[in-house]
């Protein structure tokens, strides 16, 4: 019986306690996830989600290019500038965009201005600018007239542009490829552009021009043997690689 006291008198002792610990002010307040009520916590559902046919097709291309051989004259266009000199390059071509139509339509309205006042007035010349369109990079590279040749990697169709490189090598033009073609398409004033060809520039521009140049040619120009016997692709998923072994 005295063990029984002391025990009850320990327990009545230790109950208080337990009741003093309790903050008033947290009160538990379980979620109710019913409908009208608490709203669930975010998941992430992307594996649930049905993509759009040009999602999936986009992705299964990506795919295929990665599992299968791709022939080096395909390669070559995975094999893009490095980020940093690509933004010098893209720093240097926004100095020559070409003249919008705006731009046009103000230089001739202040000509005909001038004309009025002096009818032996000239047209003033265009500014300075790159040129654009796979004809009229073509036309300049086979007449030798361009200095540095920019390539758009993501063309569609490839065909279109596939030869470019061995046309530059042929004729000792150096020529880059950078990263897409709509990045190409904000100089030239399209929403994309294959190509851009940079012709006559400012007299002191022309060092700038020169550096971009040997930075080029050490990339593409000066390998292209070795980068036209190196094919691309053959690689396995994680399935793959983690099977392969076994």
């Amino acid at each position: 019986m005295a063990k029984t006291k002391a025990t009850t008198k320990r327990a009545s002792k230790k109950a208080p306690v337990a009741e003093d610990s309790k903050n008033p002010l947290l009160v538990s307040r379980p979620k109710n996830f019913a409908i009208g009520n608490d709203l669930p916590p975010k998941r992430d559902v992307t594996r649930f989600i049905r993509w759009p046919k040009y999602i999936i097709r986009q992705r299964q291309r990506r795919v295929l290019e990665r599992r299968l051989k791709v022939p080096s004259s395909l390669n070559q266009f995975r094999l893009t500038l490095e980020k940093g000199s690509k933004a010098e390059l893209f720093k240097f071509l926004g100095k020559y965009k070409p003249e919008t139509a705006k731009e046009k339509k103000e230089r001739l309205t202040k000509h005909a201005e001038e004309k009025k006042n002096n009818p032996k007035a000239k047209l003033p010349a265009k500014k300075t600018a790159v040129h654009f369109g796979i004809q009229e990079v073509t036309r300049m590279v086979e007449e030798k007239k361009a200095k540095l040749v920019v390539i758009a990697h993501d063309v569609d169709p490839i065909e279109i542009v596939v030869w470019m490189p061995a046309l530059c090598k042929a004729q000792e033009i150096p020529y880059c490829i950078v990263k897409g073609k709509a990045a190409l398409g904000k100089i030239a004033g399209m929403k994309t552009c294959t190509c851009l060809a940079v012709g006559n520039v400012d007299s002191q521009d022309s060092g700038k021009l020169k550096g971009l140049i040997d930075t080029v040619n050490s990339g593409f120009l000066a390998r292209y043997e070795e980068v036209r016997k190196q094919w691309g692709g053959l690689i396995m998923g994680r399935k793959g690689r983690s099977t392969g072994g076994k």
